[in-house]
């Protein structure tokens, strides 16, 4: 047995291993995108669509027929054409029936088959019947006319069509979207009527361009009244790549004082919208609107009602808020990837894929025209043999009665091949009346001209060219219809921002020394004076507004942003800050801060250095915050002071040990952030030592105000004129203040009254 396996193993074809992936994953991928999902320019059917269509034409559901229920054909596709699930085979047949997803329907369905609201919600295909639309013939009407090629179907035992003779580009009529194996596409539809006008133009203009198709085919054209807005430069540049986006905006107007949309994007639920916005209004972020109301019905199939609470409020500002949040506007990709005549997938223009197609028209016709002369031909040399025996009737009966092999006899005698030797033994007695002759003749001359026209149409270019536009114009005048979708300049449409909806209110945010954050109505509040939960006390609170950002510095100095109005009541506990930020587990939150961007704000830390920072620098949208100023390990942030005149404000610096330096606010560096520069100099040997010398406290002293250092229960007053003592440049080290008042405990800045000025 052992001896014997090499021997086997070395029967079997032996290939590297990355060799075989790469091939079996390369025909995968190959059959989903030829064979499944990409759709046949010819055509603009996927297989399975292709195989419905062609199923329903074989069991006699054309536009003209009865009803058949939808498990029949189904049933046939499965079991005949299309060997794989039953529901994805049924749910390809409803997207094919539902007007308001194709803007050309082929299947005309009765029963339950889905609504714009939810498009799945169609009934069983037990419950539901179908047959072919009037639309389908443009798809069918030449399939017997030796127009299309022709394959064994999955077990060999049928023929199927390899691609349908449409009449008319369907791909770019009803559009198509997919999903393949590393391409996809998105095919939006159009108007028939403005496809139409542009083939016409390119056949009579073989070298028509671009912009000129563009003419013909204003944009897509969905089957809903909604507006486009994109730019018609856009869209044209869409059609020159065959890559791009469209978006479709939904229609309203004003109804006693109420917005009534009447008209949704393609594929936009109204139950869907109704839940957005209702979501908003649960969130208060519209509190303009009161109610909204779904009145569609099936007399008007979308109507959606949103009620102000006053008719005083900005309707357009509304309605762009709601185009902004919810799908009341949606934008559509398009990816004009599709097979292509040589069987190929490819990404085409405009331009490409109406010139292809007409080539693959022009090769219908063609085989159509050549189909019907070979017919007329073969009729023609068929009653030429009857003529032949209608002028030697005589004889001819006399060869049938008497000859043994009739046939060759005939052949023989009259020199007729042997179709029409054939034809003249299938004669009836009837029809060697006269009338019959006569008939004959009349046929034989009206073949010959319907044969000289064929001829001159297969021979003569311009001929052919008359007669294709003939067809897509008689096509055009049968099935197209007007434009559903209009194409609008409109300008973008802005959402709210959290402030525009809010009543602007004074608001005092408190912060717990355990980190519970709350927002309370009105500056009158105390703070020291609200409850808190127990073991908990105020750590700090900030006066402000609703409509303001809140900035939380914490002990590293990264700063952290808030809204006002995203926090929790104060008529709680609050909740905690770390459910709103990202914090680490060492980190304080010692400061608050709340002003406008442009404002400015003193910011040090205990080492002596500082800088000057707009409060727009302390925002940031980053939960877990960004670094603002450094601070050396082992100090600590002092509070941020603002600055209301750079150019004539001082700052005020007091040390641990009692040196006081005032100097020019201006000389301090204007930064985003860092450590800044040395705002008074403390000897290295001072922040060294066991007891370090720090910077204590920082203020901003403007022009003319008085300084009131206090130390335990003294204090001591500073004029404009005194503060010269202390005055000097920036980073020196300070003069000591007098015996008693060099532990400062606090200090004060209090503006001089103008009686007060003669003592200075």
């Amino acid at each position: 047995m052992k001896e014997t396996l090499p021997s086997v193993i070395e029967e079997y074809e032996k290939i590297p291993f990355q060799e075989f992936t790469r091939k079996a994953y390369l025909n995968y991928s190959m059959y989903v995108i030829l064979d499944r999902a990409l759709p046949h320019i010819g055509d603009g059917l996927k297989p399975v669509q292709r195989r419905i269509v062609y199923s329903m034409s074989q069991l006699g559901l054309s536009s003209t027929a009865k009803f058949k229920k939808s498990a029949r054909t189904v049933g046939d596709v499965l079991g005949k054409f299309h060997p794989h699930g039953d529901t994805a085979c049924y749910e390809a047949m409803v997207l094919m029936a539902q007007p308001f997803s194709l803007r050309y329907p082929l299947v005309h369905g009765q029963g339950n088959w889905g609504d714009p609201n939810d498009p799945k919600s169609f009934a069983a295909m037990r419950y539901t019947e179908s047959k072919l639309s009037k639309y389908a013939d443009i798809l069918l009407d030449e399939l017997d006319l030796g127009t299309c090629d022709w394959r064994p179907n999955f077990d060999g035992t049928l023929k199927e069509p390899t691609l349908l003779p449409a009449r008319l580009p369907n791909l770019l009529l009803n559009g198509t979207t997919g999903i393949a194996v590393g391409m996809a596409t998105s095919m939006l539809p159009h108007n028939l009527r403005e496809v139409a006008k542009a083939l016409i133009h390119l056949i009579e203009n073989e070298n028509a361009n671009i912009d000129e198709i563009c003419k013909c085919i204003k944009g897509p054209d969905f089957p809903t009244d909604a507006e486009i807005i994109t730019p018609v430069s856009e869209i044209q540049q869409t059609y020159k790549t065959g890559t791009g986006r469209i978006k479709l905006r939904a229609t309203y107007q004003i109804e006693d004082g109420e917005i009534v949309f009447c008209a949704l994007p393609f594929h936009s639920s109204t139950e869907k919208i109704y839940e957005q916005i209702a979501a908003q209004m649960e969130a208060k972020k519209l509190p303009m609107v009161s109610d909204i109301r779904d009145e569609s019905d099936h007399e008007e199939p979308t109507r959606l009602v949103v009620i102000p609470r006053s008719n005083r409020i900005d309707y357009e500002a509304l309605v762009d808020h709601l185009f902004v949040s919810t799908d009341l506007e949606r934008s559509y990709s398009v990816n004009m990837n599709m097979i292509g005549i040589n069987g190929r997938p490819e990404v085409k223009n405009l331009l490409t894929l109406l010139k292809e197609w007409l080539r693959f028209r022009a090769d219908t016709v063609k085989r159509k025209l050549r189909f019907r002369l070979e017919k007329i031909c073969t009729r023609l040399h068929i009653l030429e043999g009857f003529q032949i025996a209608y002028l030697n009737i005589d004889e001819v009966i006399h060869i049938i009665r008497t000859a043994d092999k009739p046939k060759n006899k005939l052949i023989k005698v009259f020199n007729l091949s042997e179709i029409q030797a054939t034809a003249i033994l299938e004669i009836r007695l009837r029809q060697l009346a006269k009338l019959e002759e006569i008939k004959l003749l009349s046929e034989i001359k009206e073949l010959d001209a319907q044969k000289t026209i064929l001829e001159k149409l297969l021979s003569s270019e311009e001929a052919f060219k008359a007669y294709m536009i003939d067809e897509i114009k008689s096509d055009a005048k049968k099935y197209g219809d007007k434009r559903r979708s209009p194409i609008k300049e409109r300008q973008e449409a802005e959402a709210f921002s959290a402030t525009d909806i809010l009543d602007i209110e004074p608001v005092t945010i408190i912060l717990s020394q355990n980190g519970w954050i709350r927002s309370a109505k009105g500056h009158d509040i105390d703070p020291a004076k609200v409850k808190f939960k127990s073991g908990d006390a105020l750590m700090s609170f900030l006066r402000t507004k609703s409509d303001k950002p809140v900035v939380f510095l914490d002990n590293y100095g990264r700063s952290y942003m808030l809204f006002s109005h995203a926090l929790p009541s104060a008529r709680s506990n609050g909740e905690p800050l770390t459910g709103h930020l990202s914090l680490q587990p060492d980190v304080t939150i010692p400061f608050m801060l709340s002003r406008d961007n442009e404002d400015l704000f003193l910011v040090g830390s205990d080492n002596g250095c500082g800088f000057v920072i707009e409060f727009s620098n302390f925002l940031t949208t980053y939960k877990n915050g960004k670094a603002v100023i450094s601070i050396k390990k082992g100090f600590h942030l002092l509070a941020p002071e603002q600055v209301p005149d750079l150019e004539t404000d001082r700052i005020v610096a007091i040390t641990s040990q009692g040196r006081l330096l005032i100097f020019p606010a201006n000389q301090l560096p204007k930064l985003k952030k860092g450590q800044g520069n040395k705002i008074i100099t403390i000897p290295k040997k001072q922040l060294d030592s066991d007891d370090p010398e720090k910077l204590k406290l920082l203020k901003i002293l403007p022009l003319n105000s008085n300084l009131v250092i206090h130390s335990g229960k003294h204090f001591l007053r500073l004029n404009p004129g005194n503060q010269i003592d202390y005055t000097g440049m920036r980073g020196y080290r300070g003069k000591k203040l007098p015996r008693g008042y060099q532990i400062v405990d606090k200090i004060e800045v209090i503006p001089v009254k103008p009686a007060d000025k003669t003592n200075i």
